[in-house]
């Protein structure tokens, strides 16, 4: 396959709908660029599981909200879908979001936006998919389930399911400014 010319898909409108052509889209990027290190977002577990299924043999990353992001002791990832990600062999990851946490404490307590979320704002001018594929591939960079330097194709959405795809270069948190965005694979056309 000649990377000469990459289609990307811009779909209508955001949402989980998108989900089945995005993870589609990524699994033919992935064979044609013979990647096989998959980041997803996965709030609740459906897309991980959906995406651990079509990418069985793949090093799939299911990267979750942090514990008490939607409320205090609370884990969204459903223990059902847990179970069947591991059964499937995808690694879970659940920690602080990159570029939230403490400082996210800091605006709510001060009033006051800190460097991460100022990021996270400006990642989003390109949507929601976009800053959430850079996050979670500084997280599973951070937490060693992913090879820094190596291309990997991240997945995610906003709010439920997936609508974006990235093939990017991981890096550590601590290298944020390093990290490649090398080819946007799908995404939702903004208004």
């Amino acid at each position: 396959m000649s990377d000469t010319h990459i289609q990307s898909t811009y779909f209508a409108k955001p949402g989980p709908h998108n989900t089945s052509a995005t993870l589609e889209i990524a699994r033919q990027r992935a064979e044609a660029l013979d990647i096989h290190t998959i980041l997803v977002a996965s709030t609740r577990g459906e897309t991980g599981v959906h995406a651990a299924q079509l990418f069985e043999g793949y090093d799939v990353v299911v990267v979750t909200h942090s514990t008490g992001f939607k409320e205090p002791n609370v884990q969204e990832l459903t223990d059902e879908n847990r179970a069947a990600l591991e059964v499937a062999g995808a690694k879970i990851i659940t920690c602080q979001h990159a570029l939230g946490g403490v400082n996210r404490a800091v605006r709510r307590k001060l009033d006051t936006y800190m460097t991460d979320e100022i990021i996270a704002y400006t990642l989003r001018i390109f949507g929601q998919g976009v800053k959430v594929c850079v996050e979670i591939a500084l997280m599973a960079a951070d937490a060693g389930l992913i090879r820094v330097g190596e291309p990997c194709i991240a997945i995610a959405g906003a709010g439920r399911g997936a609508d974006t795809a990235l093939v990017l270069i991981p890096v550590n948190a601590q290298d944020f400014f390093d990290l490649r965005v090398m080819e946007i694979l799908a995404k939702p056309r903004l208004a």
